[in-house]
């Protein structure tokens, strides 16, 4: 049974003071009914003595004080699931608009999700194929992983992503594989682009949607990604499937989340973000992962583009602490044309080691990877010894080496955007790289693989 009030006091932004409220719950959603019958939702925010601050998610345009009616009706924020939303687009709340008919719910979840007992949690040690050689080479994705792309302005992060999204698949075991898309705040034109991107290889099948524009309400892009979080949740956990979540852009929910902060007049933190932005964000990043017992997995891959290309800045900084690694895009790679424009080095999955090596990759992977690390490094750093000193002054092997760096790019990172390497072809790039140097160099590498690999017994990808 709901409760209704017609005693809004103020009206401050997207948020809503109503006097005289007995009972109302923190998070609870409230239905508001303006003078000219139009209504909107809502959610409690703050409970204080009588008072209910309420946060409006369509905007507040049109609401009177004293005019308008709150129904408060006892429940939280919801989402209906089926196995019916595969294949589904939906509004940032969680509506269909993609001209279907609506979701049958077989239940309705919490988007704010259940709590996970730490110690049911498993490790996280299935590697994932996305067919990109950055990552899948050298930082390495793995089932239950949070890993992020730490991007920047105009650089393609969004065809990255939908890259990822196609590509994406879990090798050995006939797995179900699903993608959940959540747009925070894009343009229309990125947002199109992906769906119809998932729409022509026929991924959308797989794939659940959730759109935020730009244009949308700020406030509803705080609820969308907890509302593909929890579609992940019903896929994972209850449907046995194999969930990857890509979240863009990460950015544009902080900057919604610091304009509600102002709005509810709270003291202000870094740079203007509110104080609690690394517990928001990790509530959100920490419905990751794997339980044990249960067959389906969540894969978080959260883009945020940096702010004036800053990687100490507070929504980078603070992701980088909660997840398991990051991405980085380089512009100039991208100014090089190279795409896509992944900077391996101080690019890192801290779960590795844990999903390559034999039985999972290949036996070799781990000593592969840690040697092109060392190899790239060396090759970066001739590369600036140039730069300063010219050329001439370098000796042979630093020459070999900017070589190495050049070619590294060109036929390691560097590939097309509907290329899908396969663990076993990105190994062998890598291989020939390595073949560029002489095999005493090689000193991250075992004897019993460079006797196998090195000497060309193993065949090349370009052969």
């Amino acid at each position: 049974m709901y409760k209704e009030f017609t005693t809004i006091s103020e009206v401050a932004g997207s948020l809503l003071t109503v006097e005289e409220v007995e009972d109302a719950r923190y998070m609870e959603i409230v239905e508001i009914e303006s003078q000219d019958g139009s209504r909107r939702r809502g959610q409690v925010l703050m409970t204080s003595r009588g008072k209910a601050l309420v946060q409006v998610f369509e905007g507040t345009e049109g609401i009177g004080v004293g005019q308008s009616k709150v129904r408060f009706l006892g429940r939280v924020m919801e989402l209906s699931v089926s196995p019916d939303i595969l294949g589904r687009v939906f509004n940032g709340s969680g509506v269909p608009i993609d001209g279907g008919p609506g979701i049958v719910p077989d239940a309705r979840l919490d988007v704010n999700g259940n709590p996970i007992n730490p110690v049911t949690r498993d490790y996280p040690i299935d590697f994932i194929q996305t067919g990109i050689s950055a990552i899948d080479g050298l930082n390495t994705l793995v089932r239950g992983q949070k890993l992020p792309i730490f991007s920047a302005s105009g650089l393609p992060h969004a065809r990255l992503a939908a890259q990822i999204a196609r590509q994406a698949k879990v090798l050995g075991e006939e797995e179900k594989f699903a993608v959940v898309f959540g747009a925070l705040g894009i343009t229309f034109e990125e947002a199109n682009y992906f769906i119809s991107e998932l729409r022509n290889t026929g991924a959308i099948e797989r794939s659940v949607i959730f759109v935020n524009l730009a244009d949308d309400p700020v406030v509803e892009r705080i609820i969308t990604p907890r509302m593909a979080l929890t579609a992940a949740e019903f896929l994972a956990f209850e449907m046995d499937m194999q969930v990857l979540v890509i979240l863009t852009d990460m950015t544009n929910y902080c900057e919604a989340l610091r304009e509600v902060s102002a709005a509810r007049r709270e003291v202000p933190g870094r740079r203007g973000y509110p104080g609690y932005l690394y517990t928001d964000l990790a509530t959100m990043y920490e419905r990751a992962g794997r339980i044990r017992g249960k067959k389906g997995s969540i894969t978080q891959i959260p883009i945020l583009t940096m702010p004036e290309d800053d990687k100490t800045h507070p929504i980078p900084d603070l992701t980088g602490y909660i997840t398991e690694g990051q991405i980085i895009l380089n512009r100039q790679l991208q100014h090089k044309g190279i795409y896509p424009p992944i900077d391996v080095l101080p690019s890192l999955s801290r779960l590795r080691d844990k999903g390559i090596g034999e039985g999972k990759t290949r036996e070799d992977h781990p000593d592969v990877a840690n040697q092109l690390f060392a190899a790239y490094a060396r090759g970066r750093e001739a590369e600036e010894l140039a730069t300063i000193l010219g050329e001439a002054s370098l000796t042979d092997l630093d020459r070999l080496y900017m070589k190495f760096a050049e070619e590294f790019e060109e036929k390691f990172v560097q590939q097309g955007e509907y290329e899908d390497r396969s663990i076993e072809d990105t190994l062998s790039r890598g291989w020939d790289l390595l073949r560029m140097l002489p095999r005493e160099e090689l000193k991250r590498i075992q004897d019993i693989h460079l006797e196998h690999f090195y000497n060309g017994q193993s065949s090349s990808s370009e052969e």
